[in-house]
């Protein structure tokens, strides 16, 4: 040991050395090891030419800053935002930065927030990463720091680092990190780091262009780009009623289309294999499948909806008591009823489910397994991976790409279509890498939805109009039962069913929520924003009808409310100021609706603006406030607040899945619609300055949108609805 240290010391000094001799601006990145550690193999091992002082940053001999990102990047900013953490520590050139997604590795790259777990979701990425990614960065710049202080032989206090360059003043040396890189190496990596003080961040708070480039010129890598040799494309023919099983099929035609190679049952479906897209398609569209129906699911969303109602006239699990309600309503001198249906809604990403697996093996005996595609839930994958196929998860590579869109669909517990994939290559038994691809009309028919839910609420009024009873009920499927996230239920109660109701934050004194989970063969998945979906809209529209009965502004009576939340109240000021609520209600033609709801740790209140004319309403204007904490990348945050408004406003105005005697009505974008880019309204985000930790933005925009645009259309004249999407002709 002392003799390796020796080596290493001295290899140290001639790194030294050599660059002082060198102005300290030419030291290679192939600098030659002496003939004696040339022999010595662990000495030449421990010698880098990148510098790695963690699992997120390695800066390279090319001056490049190579940032591994742990959460998926599928469109909401990851891939900046974490960047941005990272090089705002480091003081490193923006132009400098390049990232790369995290292969599954829990042990390096656990969500903090959810445990020994690697995953992306419940807009976790900022707030999960924050301080992680910070210290990242200040590591390896105090790393370079000391790189540079010994090497120019002066104290770390006389270092300074600036976009990307190390600079010593006195002596007017500066190189940058590429240079010292390998020197940097050699340090001893610091157990402790100081972070800035928020007075100095360059980076933070600042509008950066993105990393996750490439997009638009065919550059950026998703799952249909890749192609390994020898590569087969695989298609599967899905059971047309959830719950049906293969009893039979016949193969012959299928198998006579040019490029077809195997079909192969699977527990789903059967898969056609074949050379591309377009044959296996062709393949499986000539199939002749004979299917089990005998326990599928049969029933149509009408007698779902006419079930639900029934149980909601009955008490259900409370998830909340507050107060006494049955007093409350004894003394109330008003009572006010409303109910609100939700159809099952689909994630229609833009990128449908795919996934590329190559199986290895000696013999008969599957060994390892390789995997690419846009991971979401890393540790989950890995885990039902390994035990399909007798493995144990280190035997499990899953390389991560870009991801077209999820909103939860590939977050998926089951890891449905990542199994399907191993499945199909498990069946075949070639060893050759094989790519599933789900059609839109795959994952619309035999996907994952947002559960269908029903909502009955009561409200209790004083003879001043002030709320003194709130009774709200709940029906619908739970998200979580049966899979690794059953914990979320407790005493019964699904946490992802009751959230942004259970923790309402109106102050009434008297406050019941409730909750009847049912049980369904239909596949029910998170969808943007969860809970709040549907509790969001209910609670923010049934508060709006109190309010008019009541004779109340509708900010003024919310202002009232949450006298004891003054983010709630902070946002909901700054999105009425914003849109002129005071001024505009009163004197202009238009009519407003407005909205405020807490998801994910983030506040968002939202005003809409609806013009009437003789052909209909339209929206002219949404004026949207958030407060997420920190604000890390502004520029993200209003692209992720007006995303999750368009997105809102799809299940607001057109999409929904229906079911026919258990069979899913709708295929593509002809018949489960959503909003067109010339459909979207003016969009005017405002942030409110905070020094509070960072919360999400991914999902907290959509929730709100509906209830804002609900209560708009009321104020303006139309008939107030309770079924989304709503009947309102807009133009």
């Amino acid at each position: 040991m002392l003799h390796k240290s020796a080596k290493a010391l001295s290899r140290r000094k001639f790194l030294i050395s050599s660059v002082q001799s060198s102005a300290g601006l030419v030291l290679g990145m192939s600098l030659p090891l002496s003939h004696a550690e040339a022999d010595n193999s662990d000495a030449a091992s421990s010698v880098t030419k990148t510098l790695s002082p963690n699992a997120f940053v390695t800066i390279n001999d090319s001056n490049k800053v190579i940032v591994t990102i742990k959460h998926l990047e599928m469109g909401q900013g990851t891939f900046t935002g974490l960047a941005t953490l990272v090089a705002e520590e480091l003081d490193a050139d923006w132009a400098q930065v390049e990232c790369q997604g995290a292969e599954a590795a829990v042990e390096k790259y656990a969500n903090g927030l959810w445990g020994k777990f690697q995953g992306t979701g419940g807009s976790t990425a900022i707030a999960n990463s924050y301080q992680q990614m910070r210290e990242a960065g200040a590591t390896a710049r105090a790393m370079l720091v000391g790189a540079a202080a010994s090497l120019w032989r002066v104290p770390v206090t006389a270092i300074t680092v600036k976009q990307g360059m190390v600079h010593h003043a006195a002596t007017g040396k500066s190189v940058n990190f590429g240079v010292l890189a390998e020197l940097a190496a050699l340090q001893t990596i610091p157990q402790e780091v100081e972070l800035k003080d928020p007075s100095e961040f360059t980076l933070i708070g600042k509008k950066v262009s993105r990393k996750d480039v490439g997009k638009t010129s065919g550059k950026a890598i998703f799952t249909q780009d890749i192609q390994r040799p020898n590569q087969l494309t695989a298609l599967v023919a899905h059971p047309p009623l959830f719950g049906a099983k293969v009893s039979s099929f016949d193969a012959t035609e299928a198998l006579k289309v040019n490029g077809v190679v195997d079909v192969v049952q699977i527990p789903n479906g059967v898969a056609v294999l074949a050379k591309d897209y377009w044959q296996a398609k062709t393949g499986r569209d000539l199939l002749k499948v004979q299917w089990d129906e005998s326990v599928a699911f049969t029933k149509s969303s009408d007698e779902l909806m006419n079930e639900y109602k029934a149980l909601a006239e009955k008490p259900g699990l409370v998830a909340t008591d507050n107060g006494n309600v049955d007093e409350g309503f004894a003394q109330a001198d008003q009572i006010i009823e409303a109910s609100y249906e939700f159809p099952y809604l689909a994630h229609a990403t833009m990128e449908p489910m795919n996934c590329v697996v190559q199986l290895h093996s000696e013999g008969r005996t599957f060994e390892r397994a390789e995997l690419w595609y846009g991971a979401q839930i890393h540790t989950g994958d890995q885990m039902a991976v390994a035990g399909a196929l007798g493995l144990t998860p280190d035997k499990v590579k899953i390389n991560t790409l870009f991801a077209g869109g999820s909103f939860g669909r590939r977050g998926n517990a089951h890891s449905d279509y990542v199994l399907e994939a191993v499945q199909i290559a498990k069946a075949h038994g070639k060893g050759v890498p094989i790519k599933l691809v789900w059609s839109r009309e795959d994952d619309t028919h035999a996907g994952y939805y947002r559960p269908m839910y029903f909502h009955k609420l009561k409200a209790g009024l004083d003879k001043a109009g002030n709320l003194v009873a709130w009774q709200h009920r709940i029906v619908g499927q739970s998200i979580v039962k049966g899979t690794g996230f059953e914990g979320l239920i407790q005493n019964g109660i699904d946490h992802t069913s009751v959230e942004g109701a259970s923790n309402l934050p109106y102050g009434i004194p008297n406050k019941r929520v409730e909750l009847h989970t049912t049980e369904s063969k239909v596949p029910v998945l998170w969808w943007r924003s969860v809970g709040s979906t549907h509790t969001a809209h209910a609670t923010e529209c049934f508060l709006d009808e109190i309010a008019a009965v009541a004779k109340k502004d509708p900010v003024a009576l919310r202002m009232a409310l949450l006298k004891n939340h003054p983010r709630h109240r902070g946002v909901l000021e700054l999105a009425a100021k914003q849109a002129g609520w005071s001024e505009q209600t009163k004197s202009s033609e238009n009519a407003f609706g407005v909205a405020v709801h807490k998801s994910f740790g983030t506040y968002v209140a939202q005003v809409v603006e609806v013009a009437k004319s003789s052909q209909g309403y339209k929206i002219e204007r949404v004026t949207c406030a958030v407060d997420c904490g920190v604000a890390v990348n502004p520029d993200v945050i209003k692209a992720q607040m007006e995303g999750g408004i368009g997105y809102g406003l799809s299940p607001a105005l057109l999409s929904e899945i229906t079911l026919n005697k258990g069979k899913v009505a709708q295929s593509n974008f002809h018949d489960y619609q959503v909003i067109r880019m010339n459909n979207m309204p003016d969009i005017d985000v405002h942030i409110v300055p905070s020094t509070e930790p960072p919360t999400g933005v991914g999902e907290p925009g959509t929730p709100v949108i509906a209830p804002a645009l609900s209560n708009a259309l009321a104020a303006a004249g139309a008939e107030r609805e309770y079924r989304l999407p709503l009947k309102t002709q807009l133009v």
